[in-house]
């Protein structure tokens, strides 16, 4: 439901009602399954460590969703990161960026054997119209 279908559903008393209920009773939606999940995480964590252990507190396992936005090199860190942390190998040559490895598109519609790649037309009777 967009929020415009919303607003146009229910009333403002109704809208203040919930945050009013919000206010009580703590966040609605995914940001509730958040808190109940890091909550059991810090119950089981506590529960198994050693009693002169550092204990963990709730804001130890909440998610943090504000994060500034990757770029493909920070990204592709994070790949060759995983990869190696899994045993995984790198194929790549490290000084490649991406889109080297690409061929060179024939204009003609060639594929690399020199062959036409062949083109999608609508039968009669498919597609719009």
């Amino acid at each position: 439901m967009t929020v415009g279908e919303l607003l146009a559903r229910i009333d403002s008393r109704e809208i203040t009602a919930w945050a009013a209920y919000e206010q009580v009773h703590g966040p609605l939606g995914p940001v509730r399954g958040d808190y109940q999940a890091a909550l059991i995480a810090a119950t089981i964590t506590n529960m198994l460590a050693s009693k002169k252990g550092v204990r963990k507190k709730l804001a130890d396992f909440l998610l943090e969703w504000d994060h500034k936005p990757q770029t493909w090199e920070d990204q592709l860190a994070a790949v060759r990161s995983m990869n190696k942390a899994l045993g995984g190998t790198d194929t790549t040559s490290e000084g490649r960026r991406h889109g080297d490895n690409q061929p060179a598109r024939d204009p003609s519609g060639a594929d690399r054997r020199g062959r036409r790649r062949p083109r999608w037309r609508p039968r009669s009777g498919d597609g719009p119209g």
